[in-house]
């Protein structure tokens, strides 16, 4: 059975969910007092190297100490977005917060969407989908997430099986891939190498929908993202296996 999320009485009788926004409202004072083009322009500071945060410090300050670490070297409107993320989840003054994270992005998309990573592209979506009351942009974002968790489960499973991606294909898979239709499970046939129509489908109804909603941006950028050869994973080895430019489902 599903574990239940807990009911908002629950919520209110746990110190350690109190505890982990103490000291909430100095941060959004600084958010506050600058506007955003002042932060776009600020670059954060530090003399350590930037690392990723991994795990959660149930000290606010703590916690995001390690995240303004992250953007060492990137624009302090980054870091500010990141922030206001981290305090909705530990459900500082949520609806003010949600409002201050959603004025954010209308005013800076453009800039948050070429210059966030991946990761926080994809909060930013968990973000709209738990927080708007659009159901509109909810439905939009959740695209975010479903793509790239489904692609991120199956990248961790080739990490942890070493499937080496430099193995040459087997020619008697792709033999049958080419001739006959290949059932995989439940009624869902194989992908065509070289010359599916699948993906470019895929990407065309992505962008139909996408263009229902402004922050529709942020899910067609990580569509793109994958597609990258930096970012290695299984798009981006069926793009270097197509063949058919007709069917092409990236843009260069």
């Amino acid at each position: 059975m599903i574990h239940r999320r807990k009911s908002a009485f629950e919520k209110w009788f746990s110190f350690t969910r109190h505890r982990r926004r103490f000291g909430a409202d100095a941060f959004t004072q600084q958010l506050d007092s600058q506007d955003f083009a002042d932060w776009r322009n600020r670059i954060v500071t530090g003399d350590d190297t930037p690392v990723h945060a991994h795990g959660s410090s149930a000290d606010l300050n703590e916690h995001l100490a390690k995240v303004r670490r992250e953007f060492i070297g990137q624009s302090e409107l980054l870091y500010q977005h990141a922030m206001l993320i981290v305090l909705i989840r530990r459900e500082a003054d949520v609806e003010a917060n949600y409002e201050r994270f959603k004025r954010m992005w209308m005013a800076e998309r453009d800039f948050l969407v070429a210059r966030l990573d991946m990761r926080w592209l994809i909060s930013a979506c968990d973000t709209f989908i738990d927080h708007d009351t659009d159901p509109l942009l909810r439905a939009v974002a959740m695209n975010g997430p479903l793509l790239v968790n489904t692609v991120k489960l199956g990248e961790t499973e080739r990490y942890i099986k070493g499937v080496d991606a430099a193995t040459p294909d087997r020619k008697e898979s792709l033999d049958a891939l080419w001739t006959h239709r290949v059932g995989l499970f439940d009624g869902i046939a194989g992908f065509i190498p070289g010359s599916d129509d699948t993906l470019r489908n895929l990407r065309w109804r992505l962008e139909d929908v996408c263009s229902l909603h402004p922050l529709g941006a942020v899910v067609m950028e990580l569509f793109e993202r994958l597609q990258r050869d930096a970012n290695d994973n299984v798009f981006v080895r069926f793009k270097h296996r197509h063949q058919r430019e007709k069917t092409r489902w990236w843009n260069d």
